[in-house]
């Protein structure tokens, strides 16, 4: 197989072009791949498509780079803090400019991505009936089922042009694994006509073939493998480093007017053209801080025949 391990900034330059949808945030609170987010807002991408459960405040920030035109997403915002304050100007107030916005739930966006990997048109619900959420969305249609007669809503298939996935390791040919709390990152992998993955390691071959149900998707599927150490800070990596708390705060205080937000988005995301460069400016004490306090292992198992 072919060595897909590029550097950040070619994997985006190359498989995120401006138009592009993009699924992000995949796992929820934890993996959220903002090395790759800064990248994209660095090289100027504009009319993206944003897929994804709830984002926390990478969505907001590639919202308030002028980065976005259309959200398919369950929630945006700033967990810990509540509002995410670029989302809700673009919204009301059109700054920078309009978006578009498909509101979905955690789970029926998790559906119209699994109908894009099984390659079905859509996949039957009923916990929306009722809802905003069904009366309002552009797509979603209230269809009597053809077995009873009783109210379905059919969540139709919503395939990504690329997913981007942090991750804990890969290999250099395509194949990553996860761990700990994954949400839709499965799902999302599969559904995409590609994956870029984000590892905080790059480990051999043998490393991901000797745990194979740990693989997220299969590697012909990946796009790029992108090094990116501290590439979900400020969000968590279960083994590897906590959620900083603080730097989600920090963001919220930083954030509330367009002036604020230039200022914070000049000095963490344009000035730093890494990650490394972003940690070093983060300094080593703090990045210290969120370092593991303790191990839990899992047990090792057999694959013997």
């Amino acid at each position: 197989m072919s060595d897909k391990l590029l550097s950040m900034s070619d994997a985006i330059a190359r498989y995120v072009p401006d138009g592009s949808s993009v699924a992000l945030g995949l796992a929820l609170e934890p993996l959220i791949p903002f090395a790759a987010g800064h990248e994209i807002i660095r090289q100027r991408r504009r009319n993206l498509t944003l897929i994804g459960p709830i984002s926390d405040i990478l969505f907001d920030e590639m919202i308030g780079a002028g980065c976005v035109s259309r959200i398919a997403a369950a929630w945006v915002g700033n967990v810990s803090e509540g509002l995410g304050y670029n989302y809700r100007r673009a919204t009301e107030h059109q700054q920078p400019h309009a978006i578009t916005v498909e509101d979905y739930s955690n789970y029926s966006v998790g559906l119209a991505l699994l109908a894009a990997a099984l390659g079905v048109p859509y996949i039957p619900m009923r916990s929306l009936l009722g809802s905003d959420i069904a009366r309002n969305h552009p797509h979603l249609r209230n269809e009597p089922s053809p077995l009873d007669g009783t109210p379905t809503l059919l969540v139709p298939a919503l395939q990504p042009d690329v997913a981007i996935i942090h991750v804990q390791r890969a290999d250099a040919e395509g194949r990553a694994h996860a761990w700990g709390g994954l949400g839709i990152c499965e799902e999302a992998a599969l559904a995409a006509k590609g994956v870029i993955y984000t590892a905080e390691e790059i480990v051999p071959a043998e490393v991901i073939l000797s745990d194979p149900n740990r693989v997220l998707a299969p590697a012909f599927k990946t796009l790029a493998v992108v090094h990116s150490p501290g590439g979900a800070h400020p969000s968590p990596v279960q083994g590897y480093y906590n959620r900083d708390h603080k730097a989600y705060a920090e963001y919220h205080e930083h954030s509330r007017t367009p002036e604020d937000f230039a200022a914070w988005l000049q000095e963490w995301v344009i000035d730093q053209p890494d990650r490394a460069a972003y940690l070093d400016h983060l300094g080593t004490e703090r990045w210290a801080g969120l370092a593991l306090r303790e191990h839990h292992y899992a047990a090792p198992v057999d694959y013997g025949y």
